[in-house]
């Protein structure tokens, strides 16, 4: 079968692109490791950003500025302006197929001020924002008899005469390789902040995969140290709980039932005044109590389950134990304003790329927004792109995983990962400094050099976890590798990117760290 586009990944970014393809008349198939309601996107709970003005005056000017000012200087201009004046537009689509927005009194779509914003700007569905948009455009795709297949890891983007042509998968079901054939790739997988563990907020199949692969066929990343630790997870499980939470004015308190901070001012700034009260010896607790029983159940329901679930504590009642946890990651694919990468044939969108809308941080209520609005964008690039390429002959993968199995490997991979994990929340996390990512670059090239002894134990075919986990552990050692590079050259803090040692924003680093195969490439 010869497909159009080919869409790697079924969150919210992979979803859109697909309906706005289909809707565009392209044959497209979309693939997924994960079931689609079971997506990142169905964990983004806060809101979704247009400067409706339905809760208090707003703009899209001061929309356009709240970003810029977040972005510390590392954000184009042109890309946050298509991203704030498209969001009136992106909500109203939503609404039409069919999303169930919390509603005021006088039935216009509900707003509430997230971090960092001047106004009450996010759109809401309680605090299932994320989950309803997805399951709406999942029921949509659906309808529209889109092709999607779940259950496969990608492994590997084929190239044909200088551009992509198609890609290869693990088939979980049955260990098999699969290659499909397009005309164009779109990724639109996530982001890759399980590289620390236990310690985020994210579906345990943000792993990054898609970008280490795209970066290996010749495509270019770029700021991959930023990454945004969201003030309020869960202490013990790194459960999100939504900045809704704070939206609707709930507290942040020490020990001593001290108020510390702004809990409304950008997340960077918060997670880093509760890292300071951490360092002192303070325990830090969420405190919605005050908001009611009769509030919570109808704006926060989800909340309220998640810490009962998940910490044993009822927010009605009682404190919830919270601590930041690795939520975001700014950096990701380099794209051009059609979304494609500097590969022809291959396109990105949502959080695997980097469209330059956040840059050193992004702005609470911006991630949702950009999936709708750049989806479009990928979309119709792709449509473009394919009207100029002749039909692809398909592709047979050579991959062979056999040197991966090892009845009893000398060390334990899973072990390797949980130690990069605490690694990385303590050395790579809220607070950096020279010596301790040192000693991260040189811990994690000797994770590398240790593959050879690593491997998997399962040598079954049927649902081979142990397989998948392998191959998305040594993307993940990549990845946290230019996390920590680009975290180490970069000696000046911006945004989420703060260096002890290096306190101050620097006009030298006012610039992008872009890296492609060969290493660090300089670029303002």
């Amino acid at each position: 079968m010869q497909r159009d586009i080919l869409i790697i990944g079924a969150g919210g970014a992979g979803l859109t692109t697909a309906l706005k393809a289909h809707e565009n008349g392209a044959k497209v198939t979309i693939i997924t490791k994960e079931y689609p309601t079971r997506s990142q996107t169905s964990m983004a709970q806060g809101g979704i950003n247009a400067a409706l003005g339905n809760a208090g005056e707003d703009s899209v000017e001061a929309h356009i500025s709240n970003t810029l000012k977040s972005a510390h200087g590392l954000a184009s201009k042109e890309a946050v302006e298509l991203l704030c004046t498209e969001a009136p537009n992106a909500v109203k689509w939503l609404d039409s197929i069919g999303v169930c927005f919390s509603r005021t009194k006088d039935a216009k779509i509900a707003q509430r001020r997230l971090g960092g914003a001047s106004a009450p700007r996010a759109c809401y569905a309680q605090d299932y924002t994320g989950m309803k948009i997805l399951h709406t455009l999942y029921d949509r795709c659906l309808e529209a008899g889109i092709e999607i297949l779940s259950e496969r890891t990608l492994v590997e983007i084929h190239k044909s005469d200088n551009r992509v042509s198609g890609v290869s998968v693990l088939n979980i079901k049955n260990s098999e390789i699969e290659s499909y054939s397009a005309s164009a790739v779109i990724l639109a997988t996530g982001g890759y902040s399980r590289v620390y563990d236990k310690n985020s907020t994210n579906s345990t199949a943000s792993t990054g995969e898609a970008i280490a692969l795209a970066l290996e066929a010749g495509a270019r990343v770029s700021d991959m140290e930023f990454v945004q630790f969201h003030p309020t997870a869960l202490k013990n499980s790194s459960v999100l709980i939504s900045e809704g939470a704070r939206g609707a004015g709930g507290h942040l308190l020490n020990s001593k039932d001290e108020r510390f901070c702004d809990e409304l001012a950008p997340r960077d700034e918060v997670s880093r005044a509760i890292y300071e009260e951490m360092q002192k010896g303070e325990e830090i607790f969420l405190d919605i109590r005050h908001l009611g029983e009769e509030y919570i159940d109808s704006e926060l329901p989800q909340e309220r389950k998640l810490a009962k679930l998940y910490e044993g504590v009822d927010p009605v009642y009682e404190l919830m134990p919270i601590k930041p946890s690795a939520h975001y990651t700014m950096g990701g694919i380099e794209v051009d304003e059609n979304s494609q990468t500097t590969l022809s044939g291959l396109f990105a969108v949502g959080e695997c790329a980097n469209h330059r809308v956040h840059g050193a941080n992004r702005l609470g209520g911006n991630s949702l927004l950009e999936l709708i609005v750049f989806a479009k964008e990928a979309a119709i690039g792709a449509i473009e792109y394919i009207k100029s390429v002749e039909s692809t002959e398909t592709y047979k993968s050579e991959l062979n995983f056999a040197s991966y199995f090892c009845e009893n490997p000398e060390i334990d991979f899973y072990s390797v990962r949980e130690e990069l994990g605490e690694l990385f929340y303590k050395n790579v996390g809220i607070v950096r400094e020279k010596e301790a990512l040192e000693e991260v670059l040189v811990k994690v090239d000797g994770f590398i050099e240790a593959l050879p002894k690593m491997g998997v134990k399962d040598s079954s075919s049927i649902y081979n976890t142990n397989l998948k986990d392998f191959i998305e552990f040594r993307s993940m050692l990549v990845l946290s590798r230019l996390i920590a590079l680009g975290a180490l050259q970069r000696e000046e803090s911006r945004g989420a990117h703060f260096r002890a040692d290096a306190p101050q924003e620097s006009e030298k680093f006012a610039k992008h760290t872009i890296i492609d195969r060969e290493g660090v490439v300089d670029a303002s």
